[in-house]
């Protein structure tokens, strides 16, 4: 199984692109200081990258084996 990262938004979106816009809400972060854990997948992966001047992302670790 894959692990799981912690994503914040920690930018407001305002003014940003459109394309910006969709990643975000597709992540389901709609407000700032929101954070939502997502699979670490290679499609997550490429949208926290897309908008990494907005958001803070961690990976988190698997506490519970």
């Amino acid at each position: 199984m894959a692990g799981m990262v912690k994503v914040t938004l920690v930018k407001s979106m305002i003014g940003r692109p459109e394309k910006h816009r969709k990643v975000l809400l597709g992540m389901g972060l709609t407000k700032v200081n929101r954070t939502v854990e997502l699979e670490d997948t290679p499609s997550i992966r490429g949208m926290i990258h897309k908008v990494s001047h907005l958001v803070a992302a961690e990976e988190k670790s698997d506490e519970t084996k």
